[in-house]
């Protein structure tokens, strides 16, 4: 097996890429000493949000800087990963975006989500009542 994918940790702060290796499902190399050592090794648990997963044609979305291990996979997973790391379509992220208003958790993370699914900051701003410079402020 080739390697098909890439695990990394997501550094704080930063737009989420990727699947969360959680939300994937079990994948066989997950339970493998190189992996678990890996994990064990950043002091993170398979569970943590951190932790993501790229298809290895994906690569250059990798933060730079970020601690990567490469992962075999077989063409189930492989098609797992790909399904789990496509974009949302504009229109779920959109109706995300207005569902924001009754709530105020986390809105950097959708923020940073919305602008990497390609809507335009002042769409965001109009769909969720933030102020534009924070959503600026962001975008940089």
């Amino acid at each position: 097996m080739a390697d098909d994918a890439y695990l990394f940790l997501l550094p704080d702060r930063h737009p989420r890429v990727g699947a969360a290796l959680a939300a994937v499902g079990a994948l066989e190399c997950a339970q493998t000493p190189a992996v678990q050592g890996w994990l064990h090794a950043h002091g993170v648990p398979a569970s943590s949000e951190q932790v993501r997963i790229l298809p290895a044609e994906a690569e250059a979305f990798i933060p730079d800087g970020a601690e990567r291990l490469p992962l075999p996979l077989g063409e189930d997973e492989a098609l797992r990963v790909q399904q789990e790391c496509a974009p949302p379509s504009v229109t779920d992220m959109e109706s995300e975006l207005l569902d924001f208003r009754e709530t105020t958790q986390d809105w950097e993370s959708l923020v940073h989500r919305a602008l990497t699914a390609g809507i335009p900051a002042p769409r965001i701003a109009q769909l969720t009542g933030i102020d534009p410079h924070d959503i600026g402020r962001l975008a940089m």
